[in-house]
C-alpha cells in the first residue's frame, strides 16, 4: 500500500467525520485528531458541534470558506489549558443545516444560534472568540446578548464602527462590481464557479507567503486583481501561477475539499448576500462592549491588516491587542502554536483557570 493510497484513506475517514460519522480518527501525516461531532437544535436549524474539555466555555466561530475543523489546533490546547472547547459547523457550513431562504443568514439569526447552542448545554455564559466572518458573530453578541457573553476574542476581524451608508454600495464605490464581497451579491454566479473545482479554490485560498505577504502585496499594480480582492477573476487564472505555499497538509486539505465538493458554498455566501441587511437590523444597537476583549491580529493579512483595528479602544473599555508576525489571514491555523499561547494567557489572565 502505497503512502498516497494511505493518505487518501485518511482524507476520507476525515472527511466522513466532517460530515457526521460516528466516532473520531487517528490522523496520518501529522494532521491533528478530530472529534465526532454532537448535534443541537437551535434558531430552528440544527448545528453540528465539535467539543473537548471541561471549564470556562469557549466557543470557537468560524469563517468562509472554513468549518468548525478550522480549530483542530484549538480543541486540544483549550481543553489542556482547562477550557471547554466547543466549535460549530456554523449554519450553512459543514454537518449543519443549510436553510435555503438568503435572510436566514443575517447576523440576527447567527447571534441567535449561538444563544441556542448555549441554552441546548445549560450553559450561561461563554468566551465567544471568532476568526474572519466568525469575527463578526462575536463582536456582535456582546451587543444584542451581553448577558450570555463572558469575554470575546476577534482573530482578525477587528470591531468595527458603522459605516454611515450600506456597506456593499462602499465597497461598489471604491473596488467595483469584480469585489468578490460585491460579485458575491449576485443569485448563483459565485456559487457555481467556487464549486466547479473545489479543490483549485482551496489551493487559490490557503496559501501563505507570495501575494498573501503584505510586503509583497503592496507592491501589486492598483488594478491587479488580487489587489481589487477581485477572487472569481483570480480562480480564471492556472493554479500553477498562484504565488507563496498551501499551508494545509494534505489530509486537511482534503478535509475541506471533499466537505465542500458534498455542500458546495451557497451556504458562506449567503452570509456576504446579508451584508447591508444585517447594517440595517443594527442601526439602533449602541456600538459598547463591557467585556475583556482580545484582538489578535496577523502582520501580513491583506484582507484584515492589523491596522484595521485602529480605533476599537473607544468602543471597548477592556481591550488587549497581539500580532502574530510572519502570518497571513488564517492565523489560527497558520501559526497554532503561537496563537494558542495568546489566546489561553489571556484566558488565564482574565477568567483564571477552571
Amino acid at each position: 500500500m502505497t503512502r498516497r493510497t494511505i493518505l487518501k484513506g485518511m482524507a476520507a475517514g476525515l472527511a466522513s467525520t466532517a460530515a457526521g460519522a460516528a466516532g473520531g480518527f487517528a490522523a496520518a501525516d501529522g494532521a491533528v485528531a478530530w472529534p465526532k461531532p454532537r448535534y443541537v437544535q437551535t434558531g430552528g436549524i440544527r448545528l453540528a458541534v465539535y467539543e473537548q474539555g471541561t471549564g470556562l466555555p469557549v466557543v470557537l466561530c468560524h469563517g468562509f470558506p472554513e468549518l468548525a475543523y478550522s480549530w483542530r489546533h484549538q480543541l486540544p490546547a483549550l481543553s489542556a489549558a482547562g477550557f471547554q472547547a466547543i466549535a460549530p459547523d456554523q449554519r450553512g457550513y459543514g454537518a449543519s443545516d443549510r436553510p435555503a431562504d438568503v435572510a436566514a443568514y443575517n447576523i440576527v439569526e447567527l447571534c441567535k444560534d449561538m444563544v441556542g447552542l448555549l441554552d441546548a448545554k445549560g450553559i450561561k455564559r461563554a468566551v465567544f472568540c471568532g476568526h474572519d466572518w466568525g469575527g463578526f458573530i462575536v463582536w456582535t453578541m456582546p451587543l444584542l446578548y451581553p448577558d450570555r457573553v463572558a469575554g470575546v476574542i476577534g482573530v482578525n476581524t477587528p470591531m468595527m464602527r458603522r459605516p454611515t451608508s450600506p456597506p456593499v454600495q462602499i465597497l461598489r464605490q471604491f473596488r467595483g462590481e469584480d469585489n468578490y464581497i460585491v460579485a458575491f451579491q449576485k443569485p448563483d454566479v459565485a456559487d457555481k464557479l467556487l464549486a466547479a473545482d473545489v479543490r483549485k479554490t482551496f489551493t487559490l485560498l490557503m496559501r501563505r507567503g507570495g501575494l498573501f505577504n503584505a510586503e509583497e502585496f503592496a507592491k501589486l499594480p492598483a488594478d491587479a486583481p488580487e489587489r481589487k480582492f477581485q477572487l472569481l477573476k483570480m480562480l480564471e487564472q492556472p493554479a500553477e501561477s498562484y504565488t507563496g505555499e498551501v499551508f494545509l497538509k494534505p489530509a486537511e486539505m482534503d478535509v475541506f475539499v471533499d466537505t465542500y465538493q458534498k455542500t458546495g458554498f451557497t451556504g458562506g455566501i449567503n452570509w456576504y448576500r446579508n451584508i447591508d441587511r444585517n447594517w440595517e437590523l443594527t442601526k439602533d444597537v449602541e456600538q459598547k462592549i463591557n467585556v475583556p476583549c482580545l484582538y489578535v491580529g496577523a502582520a501580513n493579512d491583506v484582507v484584515l491588516p492589523p491596522s484595521s483595528a485602529n480605533g476599537m479602544e473607544q468602543m471597548i473599555a477592556d481591550l488587549e491587542k497581539q500580532t502574530i508576525a510572519d502570518c497571513g489571514h488564517w492565523t489560527q491555523q497558520e501559526k497554532p502554536d503561537e496563537f494558542n499561547r495568546i489566546v489561553t494567557d489571556w484566558l488565564r489572565r482574565k477568567f483564571g483557570k477552571q
